[in-house]
């Protein structure tokens, strides 16, 4: 972002306003909001401005602009809307290192003014760095709907409470708890609706409650599904979970971009695992999350897709289970279903594709064998995680145990994400394909689907593969290294 947005201390502070007009109206009555003292240079004025100025709200200097009216100001505004005065007024508060607006005229700003959502104290801006000033009133206007009225009322009754809870939760991670229940307790509640003693009674209540659980309590351990890549395929108890963490256990496909939904002081810890490459062991995944719980932590172990499918969530459930650790999973958006809804590309579709399959493409002890003589069938139907280094293999059984060498084969590379690939090739091409278009993944590979089957169009991004040569029966895992499907076993889908 250019422009960092702050909340800027204007108690007491000079915020001269040069112009009398519209623009300088709009201004005044934003700057009247704060405790600064506003001061107007211009020689006419709005009417409006005109009765603010009688009523002493404003100070009003009736005189042509010149530099020395700038002098002792913490912010001004240019607000005439004439292109020569405005830029005259930049020039004099740059040369006086003091911030300046000029209106409609970015370049001349030192700082922009925010669409506000005004429940004081609680005070949200909206920026768009000038570039669409109606999108940021039409997003204030959503938010004014939805925030209620005395929401700043209640954030000054939390404030009230601060001794009180600091005196009976000495840590600050139990007072980090404490504040995260109490916004989404009865307390909230009854304060919104008008009971405030009913209100202080539930807060009292909360504040008890956890200083007497404060040195019995465990940590907790939330095995997190991240989705494919696309931040908004997250669930909301996803997102409210990484709110509440106290450390964040994050795999390698995780998107950079989810973990802006976290807190910022949150503790991070990397465990991503890269095929080829030394990788963290899982009994040593399982170990960090067990240890951070000892020590009262809520842990989040964020994965790509769904813990559940190829993830490894269940070995990590086992594992704290077996500690005494309490867990929960909150489900993740998939792969499979997520870059197949990417591309379009019904996983079922009546009276064509009756069933879907799940695969993967390695284990822990190297390639994924499956029942290859089912999956070869016509009409059969599946996708294949982790199958990039496994593509050969892949190919090389499907057409040995009979599968049609024209069965249409859809790969999707980054599936969600801004650098998405999909390529349609065929079985009998799978893996001169993965190796030509230099395919690293994270990929799905999808066995026996295509757009026709559905009757809809196929995408104008597909990139096409069409295998020139004949079929050659591959000698069997000649396309496999070894160590690299170990280590993309042992990474499952992390």
């Amino acid at each position: 972002m250019r422009y960092y947005p702050l909340f800027f201390d204007l108690q007491n502070k000079h915020v001269i306003v040069i112009g009398g007009g519209p623009r300088a109206l709009a201004k005044v009555r934003l700057m009247l909001k704060t405790d600064a003292r506003v001061r107007l240079v211009a020689p006419l004025l709005h009417p409006d401005l005109a009765v603010l100025a009688a009523e002493g709200a404003i100070d009003w200097r009736q005189k042509r602009f010149a530099p020395e009216d700038l002098d002792g100001a913490a912010l001004v505004y240019a607000a005439t809307g004439l292109d020569d005065i405005d830029g005259q007024v930049a020039a004099a508060a740059k040369a006086r290192q003091i911030l300046v607006n000029a209106v409609d005229t970015p370049h001349l700003c030192d700082f922009l003014t925010p669409a506000l959502v005004d429940r004081d104290p609680i005070v949200v801006a909206i920026g768009t760095e000038g570039a669409s000033p109606v999108l940021a009133r039409g997003i204030k206007a959503h938010l004014d709907g939805h925030l209620p009225e005395h929401l700043g009322a209640f954030a000054r009754f939390a404030s009230s409470l601060r001794n009180r809870v600091k005196l009976r939760l000495g840590d600050e991670t139990q007072r980090r708890r404490f504040w995260d229940a109490f916004f989404r307790s009865p307390a909230r509640h009854f304060f919104l609706a008008g009971e405030a003693a009913r209100a202080r009674d539930a807060a009292e209540t909360l504040i008890e409650a956890h200083a007497e659980a404060a040195d019995a309590r465990a940590g907790f351990v939330w095995l997190v599904g991240a989705g494919p890549g696309d931040p908004e395929l997250m669930t909301l108890k996803a997102q409210r979970v990484l709110q509440e963490a106290d450390v964040i256990v994050v795999d390698r496909l995780v998107d950079e971009r989810v973990l802006d939904y976290a807190r910022r002081d949150a503790q991070r810890i990397y465990v991503g695992k890269a095929p080829g490459k030394p990788s963290i062991k899982q009994s040593e995944i399982n170990a960090i999350l067990i240890e951070q719980a000892q020590l009262g932590h809520n842990v989040v172990r964020l994965k790509g897709g769904d813990p559940f499918i190829f993830g490894r969530g269940g070995e990590e459930v086992a594992a704290l289970e077996a500690a005494g650790i309490d867990c929960a999973v909150v489900p993740g958006i998939t792969a499979a279903s997520a870059c197949a809804a990417s591309a379009r590309l019904p996983l079922t579709h009546r009276e064509v594709t009756r069933s879907f399959s799940l695969l993967t493409g390695a284990t822990a002890s190297g390639v994924a064998d499956h029942d290859w003589h089912a999956l070869a069938r016509a009409g059969q139907a599946f996708g294949v995680y982790m199958g990039v280094g496994a593509a050969g293999h892949i190919q090389h059984q499907l057409l040995v145990h009979g599968m049609e060498p024209a069965t249409p084969v859809i790969i999707i590379e980054n599936g969600t994400r801004d650098n998405e690939r999909i390529i349609e090739t065929r079985a009998d091409a799978l893996s001169a394909a993965v190796k030509s278009l230099d395919i690293r993944g994270p990929a799905l590979i999808y066995v026996g689907l295509h757009w026709d089957q559905a009757g809809i169009a196929r995408p104008a991004k597909v990139e096409s593969f069409v295998h020139s040569g004949t079929i050659v029966a591959l000698p069997q895992r000649t396309e496999l290294d070894a160590s690299h499907l170990h280590h993309v076993a042992q990474g499952g889908m992390q």
